[in-house]
C-alpha cells in the first residue's frame, strides 16, 4: 500500500472558494491561457465574456452602442443598456451562479446562461473594475484577483445608463502576453454581422452592419464566388451561402450571437438540409459530397437556453429550439431551408443553373479520381503501419486529453532536420513528418494529384483531412524548413498546397512557420540565440568580450539539445494568415503561376528598394 493511500484522511479534503477554483483551474472557464498569438487564447475569451453581457442587453432592446478601449493591455467595455441593478452589482461580479439569465423573461435568447463568465474575468484579472449607472445613481466596485478592494456609490451622476467593465489580465497566470487587434476586430465584426443596427466602437473606430450575414460572407470571401451570395432571413434564423472554386466546405456558424467555431447541431443540420433541398429541387440523387464541395456558408440561429459543450461555447449541443422540446434544431433548419432556398432557386433560375453545373463538375472530378483515390487510401493505410515519414505523437487533437490542444506536427525537409526535431520533441504532443526533397508545385492542378503524389497522399493521411477538416489530428501544423532560399521555396510550395486544396487549415488558424535562430552568439559565460541581424548586433554588444558567432545554415546544424529550447516553451511560430484582401486565386497565380514577366518585374523592383535602404544605412 502506498504512503499516499495510508495518509488519506479528512485533512486531504479541501474546499476552494469561487475565485481560488477559477485561478487554480482556469482552463475549465476560458480554455487555454495562451500568449495572445491565437484567436482562442484566454485573453480574448475574457473580452468575449464581458462583451457577451452587453450584446445580450442589445438583443433585449437596450443600448445600440458599445464602446471598447484597449490601452496598455487594459481593456474597458462600456455599454449603454439598462445597467446592472446596483444592489446586486457585487453578486454579479463575484458570486458564482448569479445573474439575470436564469429568468428567461429578462433574457430569452442569451449567450451566457450559467452566471459564470464575468466572475471568471474578475478572478483572472489583477485589476477588475465594474461600474453600473441607473437613473442618476452609480456604484463602482474594484477587485484584485477576485478580492474586493473598493466599493463606492454615487448619486446625481450625469452619465447615461449602462455598465462599464475594465480589467487587466493577471500576468502571474497568463505570463507575458499581448493582444492582436486583428483578432479583436474580427470578434467585433462578427457581433455586428449578427446584430444589425448595433454599433461597436473599438479604440475610436466604429463597426456596424446593415445586411447581417450577407455582409459577413462578402467581407470574408477570399475568392470570387460562382454567384452572388444567397441571403435568407426568417424568425430566429439567418443563412447566407454561395459556392467557390475550391474543394472544401467552409462554414461560419453562430448561436445567439456566439461564434460556434466547432459547429454543432445547427451546422450539422444545415449540411443535411442543403443536400435534401438541392436533391429535391433538381430531382436528382446527387452525392452529398458533390453538393457541398466548395460551399461557403454562414448560419445563425437563436434558441432559448442553449446548451454548449464547454464553457467557451464553441460547439452547440442543444437538440431542441427551446428547453421544453417541441421543435428540434435539425427540423427547424431543414424546414426553413427547404422552403426558402427552394423558393429562391425557382425565382432565380440562372443561379440554380450555376449550382447544378458546379455539382455536375464536382461529380465528374470525383468519379475521375475514385479509382486512384481508393488505391491511394489503401497505400496510405498500409504505409501508416511502417511509415518512415511520420514519427507520430501519443496524443492527438481528437483525444480527450487535457493536452490535446497542444498537439503539433512539424513538416520538415531532409533527414538531418527531421532527426534533430525528432530527438528534441515532446513525444506526447509533437509529431514529425519528413519530406523528401522539394514538394511539387500544385498550383493549377486537380485534387487527383494528391492521391498520385506519394508525399501529399501520406501527408493528407497523417493529418486525416481528406473527408472532413474537423478530423484534423493536430492543432498546429508547422512548416519547419531551413532559413535559406531553398527553405523559403519549400515553404511557398507547402503553403500553395494548403491554399489550393485545404484552405480551411489556414482560415481556422492551424498553419504556422517555425522560426529558428539564425545565429548563436556566445562567450565563456553565456550563450544567446538570435533570430535576426538586429538581435545578433545587440547580443554582440551585450556579451562584448571574446564573442564567438555561429551562423546556422540549416536545421540539421542545430544539435538536438539546442533544438529543445526552440520547439519547447520558447517556441517561436509565425501564423500563416488569410485576410479579407487575400484572394487565393490571385495570390497563387502571381507567386506560383506562369506569369514570369510580372513576377520578374516585382523581384527587380523590390531588389532596388532593398539596395536603396542599404545605401541609406551606410550613409
Amino acid at each position: 500500500m502506498s504512503e499516499q493511500a495510508v495518509n488519506y484522511d479528512e485533512s486531504n479534503i479541501k474546499t476552494l472558494d469561487w475565485k481560488e477554483h477559477i485561478r487554480l483551474r482556469p482552463g475549465m472557464y476560458i480554455g487555454k491561457l495562451g500568449d495572445g498569438s491565437s484567436p482562442d487564447d484566454g485573453i480574448y475569451i475574457l473580452i468575449k465574456e464581458v462583451l457577451d453581457n452587453s450584446i445580450d442587453e442589445y438583443m433585449m432592446g437596450h443600448g445600440k452602442n458599445i464602446d471598447i478601449r484597449l490601452q496598455d493591455d487594459y481593456v474597458t467595455v462600456r455599454d449603454f443598456g439598462r445597467g446592472i441593478p446596483l444592489g446586486k452589482l457585487a453578486d454579479v461580479a463575484s458570486r458564482m451562479n448569479t445573474g439575470a439569465k436564469y429568468d428567461s423573461k429578462a433574457f430569452k435568447k442569451s449567450v451566457g446562461l450559467n452566471g459564470v463568465g464575468i466572475k471568471a474575468v474578475n478572478a483572472l484579472s489583477s485589476d477588475f473594475i465594474i461600474k453600473s449607472v441607473r437613473e442618476g445613481n452609480a456604484r463602482t466596485i474594484e477587485f484584485s484577483a477576485g478580492n474586493m478592494i473598493l466599493d463606492r456609490t454615487e448619486s446625481g451622476v450625469s452619465e447615461k445608463n449602462g455598465t462599464s467593465v475594465s480589467f487587466l489580465a493577471d500576468r502571474t497566470l497568463f505570463g507575458t502576453y499581448s493582444y492582436n487587434t486583428e483578432y479583436i476586430e474580427s470578434m467585433i465584426k462578427n457581433y455586428t454581422y449578427l446584430n444589425t443596427g448595433l454599433v461597436i466602437k473599438f479604440n475610436g473606430v466604429s463597426y456596424s452592419s446593415k445586411n447581417g450575414l450577407l455582409d459577413l460572407l462578402n467581407d470574408t470571401l477570399t475568392e470570387e464566388p460562382l454567384y452572388p451570395p444567397i441571403h435568407l432571413v426568417g424568425k430566429d434564423i439567418e443563412i447566407a451561402l454561395t459556392h467557390g472554386t475550391g474543394y472544401n466546405e467552409s462554414y461560419y456558424s453562430f448561436v445567439n450571437g456566439q461564434h460556434t467555431t466547432q459547429g454543432g447541431t445547427h451546422q450539422t443540420a444545415f449540411r443535411e438540409a442543403i443536400v435534401k433541398t438541392i436533391r429535391e429541387f433538381f430531382k436528382k440523387d446527387y452525392d452529398a459530397s458533390d453538393i457541398r464541395t466548395s460551399i461557403i456558408a454562414a448560419i445563425s440561429i437563436k434558441i432559448e437556453e442553449p446548451v454548449f459543450e464547454s464553457q467557451t461555447k464553441t460547439k452547440l449541443g442543444s437538440k431542441d429550439m427551446s428547453p421544453g422540446g417541441g421543435v428540434s434544431v435539425r427540423n427547424y433548419v431543414i424546414d426553413f431551408l427547404k422552403e426558402h432556398l427552394d423558393n429562391f432557386l425557382h425565382k432565380n433560375p440562372s443561379t440554380a443553373e450555376i449550382i447544378n453545373k458546379k455539382i455536375q463538375e464536382a461529380e465528374k472530378d470525383r468519379k475521375a479520381i475514385s479509382g486512384i483515390q481508393k488505391k491511394a487510401r489503401e497505400f496510405a493505410k498500409k504505409a501508416s503501419l511502417h511509415n518512415k515519414k511520420l514519427r507520430d505523437c501519443r496524443i492527438h487533437l481528437t483525444s480527450k486529453s487535457e493536452r490535446a490542444e497542444e498537439t503539433t506536427i512539424f513538416i520538415t525537409e531532409g533527414d538531418s532536420a527531421s532527426g534533430s526535431i525528432t530527438k528534441s520533441r515532446d513525444v506526447n504532443t509533437q509529431a514529425v513528418f519528413s519530406l523528401r526533397g522539394k514538394p511539387l508545385n500544385t498550383y493549377g492542378l486537380t485534387k487527383k494529384i494528391i492521391y498520385q503524389n506519394e508525399e501529399f497522399n501520406l501527408l493528407q493521411a497523417a493529418l486525416d483531412i481528406e473527408e472532413d477538416m474537423d478530423n484534423l489530428r493536430y492543432n498546429r501544423v508547422v512548416i519547419a524548413t531551413d532559413a535559406d532560399v531553398d527553405g523559403m521555396h519549400i515553404r511557398l510550395l507547402m503553403i500553395t498546397f494548403f491554399l489550393q486544396f485545404f484552405p480551411d487549415i489556414i482560415r481556422r488558424g492551424h498553419l504556422y512557420i517555425l522560426q529558428t535562430p539564425l545565429f548563436r552568439v556566445r562567450n565563456k559565460k553565456e550563450t544567446l540565440y538570435c533570430y535576426s541581424e538586429e538581435e545578433k548586433t545587440k547580443a554582440v554588444d551585450t556579451l562584448k568580450n571574446n564573442v564567438e558567432i555561429t551562423r546556422f545554415k540549416g536545421l540539421g546544424e542545430i544539435s538536438p539539445d539546442e533544438f529543445k529550447g526552440f520547439i519547447g516553451e520558447n517556441i517561436r511560430l509565425e501564423r500563416v494568415r488569410l485576410t479579407n484582401e487575400d484572394y487565393i486565386h490571385d495570390l497563387l497565380e502571381f507567386y506560383m503561376g506562369d506569369n514570369s514577366t510580372e513576377r520578374q518585374d516585382f523581384i527587380i523592383e523590390n531588389l532596388r528598394l532593398v539596395e536603396d535602404l542599404v545605401e541609406e544605412e551606410l550613409v
